[in-house]
């Protein structure tokens, strides 16, 4: 006897011809699209015995860059500063193009602000602290994020204020 394949009739997902209407995202690239160090007080700073105040402020976009391609970027950019001066300024965007398909657009704004930096954020941590480290400082090892959470709680926070539950400020 033959072997036979066949289409499965009670699957709908399955389609003739091999044609997929699953969703489906995946990670195409990474890169870095923009790095900048900078160690303005060298050599001087080399001899500071002060421990740095270090500032570290997160920005993510999203931009449609083709048919069914979108780029998020995670931007970093880290400041270390003591009282004798700026040690180091580090500016970082880190990229992933995502491939997207049969994915409703109700769904694409949380996979971009949440899953897709927590995706590109360990590679864009490593680039950080290798630049840090490169510039003759130690290592700076940034915190995991938990982007999921931040995600939710500044949906939960625009959903109140579109409701009208957020109190105006200086009143209780």
């Amino acid at each position: 006897m033959a072997d036979e394949t066949s289409a499965d009739i009670n699957n709908p997902a399955l389609q003739p011809n091999g044609e997929d209407t699953s969703p489906a995202i995946g990670l195409i690239s990474q890169y870095v699209k923009d790095l900048s160090f900078e160690n303005p007080n060298a050599p001087a700073v080399y001899q500071w015995q002060d421990a740095p105040q270090i500032d570290v402020q997160f920005n993510i976009a999203a931009d449609s860059v083709g048919d069914n391609l979108y780029e998020v970027s995670l931007k970093i950019d880290v400041t270390s500063k003591t009282d004798q001066g700026t040690s180091f300024v580090i500016d970082l965007k880190y990229a992933g193009l995502f491939g997207v398909r049969n994915v409703p657009d109700d769904q694409l704004q949380p996979f971009f602000l949440a899953e897709a930096p927590r995706i590109l954020f360990p590679f864009a941590r490593r680039v950080v602290a290798d630049a840090v480290r490169d510039g003759g400082f130690p290592p700076l090892l940034l915190e995991p994020i938990d982007f999921h959470g931040l995600f939710m709680q500044q949906a939960q926070q625009i959903e109140a204020e579109q409701a009208g539950d957020v109190a105006p400020v200086g009143q209780a």
